[in-house]
């Protein structure tokens, strides 16, 4: 897996991942809310398999 989830990517996945899933722990949404699993996995992979088949990146370009 190539990292494809850059820095400000990947926090607000792993932010999104966590309230969706705390709001659903706490009763105020629906099971619905465990698709927040997503974005948390992401995030935290650092690999996204849309970006990969869209050919997207939002990582930086290395210095060298």
């Amino acid at each position: 897996m190539k990292i494809n989830v850059g820095g400000i990517d990947r926090i607000l996945r792993i932010i999104a991942g966590l309230a969706l899933i705390a709001l659903t722990l706490t009763g105020t949404i629906g099971v619905w809310g465990w698709i927040g699993v997503v974005p948390l996995a992401t995030g935290l992979l650092k690999f996204c398999p849309v970006y990969s088949i869209l050919g997207f990146n939002s990582c930086p370009m290395s210095a060298k």
